[in-house]
């Protein structure tokens, strides 16, 4: 009896969520993010930096919607709303 499998070529997709260029600007986020975070809190840990509770916080509040938007950015180019 013969073998009548027919050789198939390889599926070729679109898939770029692999791609490297996405994980670092994800991490690049992710540390930005953190960074906001821990400037939040540093009036709390440093009592003579109290007076100037509310700057930390405009500063804390930029880094996270910064970082907000990149990621956010980068998960849509991964769902292909990004530019083409």
């Amino acid at each position: 009896m013969e073998n009548t499998t027919v050789e198939r070529p390889a599926k070729h997709t679109d898939n770029n969520a692999n791609r490297t260029e996405y994980y670092v600007s994800l991490t690049i986020a992710i540390v930005i993010g953190l960074v906001g975070v821990f400037i939040r809190f540093v009036p709390d840990v440093i009592p003579a930096l109290g007076q100037m509770g509310s700057i930390f916080s405009w500063i804390a509040n930029i880094a996270i919607i910064i970082a907000s938007f990149l990621a956010l950015r980068v998960v849509f180019a991964i769902l292909g709303f990004g530019k083409k």
